[in-house]
């Protein structure tokens, strides 16, 4: 009974570090506050609510038709783990390299249209906010990854491993709920200059989870 639970924590706090400075709900929030400027606590609660959903249900479909999906387009978990590796170092780089602040995160959502309320916003709660901004292409390849790591040989493991990394996912959507309605008050409390520093550590991290996850799959496929 020691060794499940040990397990279980185990793989749900690797799926915790691995999923967070990929999804970066702290720095997420700073991206989509812009969206949710106009909107009073209800609008803004029911908002938040519904991207948390929407992410939620984009993690829980790679979780369980991950292995599917793979065997439908007849792609290795290697190939998935360097591709996917390659991607999110991408988006660490382009963000590390970067100079946009959320100064310019505003304009950028001026572009989309003006802000009238929550029937204006709705709109958009999918597609910009959820995805991908919230949940992208590197959330995606690292679901990917730990649903294949699931598919184990015994049906117990297999429960424990889906039930921790499912655990995983409902705890980053929690984060995501909590930071997305509190976005005014982090930047209140950490200014523009603790902003751009953890912003700048989120980049890193990702770029570091991105060649890690390469290597992994470039060290398998060399092994085949």
């Amino acid at each position: 009974m020691y060794s499940f639970y040990h397990s279980f924590v185990h793989l749900l706090f690797i799926s915790i570090i691995a999923l967070f400075p990929v999804v970066n709900p702290i720095g997420s929030a700073f991206i989509i506050s812009p969206y949710l400027t106009d909107l009073n606590l209800a609008e803004k609660k029911r908002a938040v609510g519904t991207i948390t959903l929407y992410a939620f249900s984009i993690c829980t479909v790679c979780l369980f038709a991950g292995q599917w999906i793979l065997e439908l387009f007849g792609i290795s978990i290697p190939i998935v783990q360097l591709a996917g590796g390659i991607m999110i170092c991408k988006m660490g780089w382009e963000n590390l390299t970067s100079d946009k602040t959320q100064g310019d995160d505003a304009s950028d959502a001026d572009h989309v249209g003006s802000l009238s309320g929550y029937s204006e916003v709705e709109k958009k709660l999918f597609y910009p906010i959820t995805f991908p901004v919230t949940t992208g292409a590197g959330t995606i390849s690292v679901l990917f990854t730990l649903s294949a790591h699931s598919e184990t040989t015994t049906r117990t493991d297999y429960y424990l491993n889906t039930g921790a990394i499912l655990s995983a996912i409902i705890v980053i959507c929690i984060l995501i709920y909590i930071f997305y309605l509190n976005t005014k008050r982090i930047i209140h409390y950490m200014g523009s200059n603790a902003e751009v520093m953890f912003n700048r550590i989120s980049a890193f991290l990702i770029f570091c989870v991105g060649l890690q996850i390469a290597i992994t799959g470039l060290k398998t496929l060399f092994k085949m």
